[in-house]
């Protein structure tokens, strides 16, 4: 990953982030330092990136849903996050178009990585989602969506699928993109 012993990211990841992400040079070369300075062995451990997760959540239980976060960054499955997969993520989930959104969303649902969704992952999620919300929050859900099952059982119905069934990538961003309820149902959106 960048060339671990100077501090300065190589030129092929510099060049490689600039033409998959909207960050700029500057902005690649300070994240990397900033990486460097966090992550001196050049990645990131599912602990660290959990601990450093829970501090976005100080209200919640942020583990599950960090475990699972991180499974969905930690693309070659090495149990790490090198510096690209670090921005990679940070640039889908942050200022990704909809659409990578969406495509990091379904990765983050299929938690077996088979290339399918299922409803049991979208209750695994759903439950993992639940943990996010402060529990001063959840009185303000609707009826219908107030606990993680009811939550999982709303977004499955807007796939019209059956328990047994499954949903494939486009499949998914299609059915997220075309209901703003299903789109709010897959992430947790702090009250303002």
């Amino acid at each position: 990953m960048g060339n671990t012993k100077s501090g300065i990211v190589s030129r092929e990841i510099l060049e490689d982030l600039k033409l998959n992400t909207k960050f700029t040079e500057t902005e690649i070369t300070q994240w990397y330092e900033n990486f460097k300075k966090q992550c001196p062995t050049g990645r990131i451990s599912k602990e660290e990136f959990e601990r450093i997760y829970g501090k976005f959540f100080p209200e919640s239980d942020a583990q599950t849903y960090a475990r699972h976060v991180f499974r969905s960054f930690d693309t070659n499955d090495d149990g790490t996050l090198d510096f690209k997969e670090y921005i990679i993520a940070l640039h889908m989930t942050s200022t990704g178009k909809t659409t990578r959104k969406l495509e990091w969303a379904f990765s983050l649902f299929d938690v077996d990585k088979n290339g399918y969704i299922t409803k049991s992952e979208v209750k695994e999620i759903c439950a993992a989602i639940f943990k996010l919300i402060p529990k001063d929050e959840l009185s303000a859900l609707p009826s219908d969506e107030n606990t993680a099952e009811k939550r999982a059982d709303k977004l499955w119905t807007f796939f019209d699928k059956g328990d047994t069934d499954r949903i494939a990538e486009g499949e998914f961003i299609q059915g997220v993109m075309e209901n703003e309820d299903a789109l709010r149902l897959i992430q947790y959106a702090p009250l303002k």
